[in-house]
C-alpha cells in the first residue's frame, strides 16, 4: 500500500481580513432584515385594506 503524503500550507490570517468580512456580512444581514420587515408591513397593510 502506498503512503499518503499531504502538504499543508499555513497562511497567516490577519484580524483586519476577518473583521472586514464579518462587517460586510453584518451589513448585508441588517439590510435584508430591514427590507424584509418593510415588505411584511406592506403586505399586512394591503391585506388589511383589501380584505376588510
Amino acid at each position: 500500500m502506498a503512503e499518503a503524503t499531504h502538504q499543508i500550507d499555513y497562511v497567516e490570517v490577519k484580524a483586519d481580513d476577518i473583521i472586514a468580512e464579518r462587517t460586510h456580512g453584518w451589513e448585508a444581514f441588517t439590510k435584508a432584515t430591514t427590507w424584509g420587515i418593510g415588505a411584511t408591513i406592506l403586505i399586512l397593510a394591503l391585506l388589511y385594506l383589501f380584505a376588510g
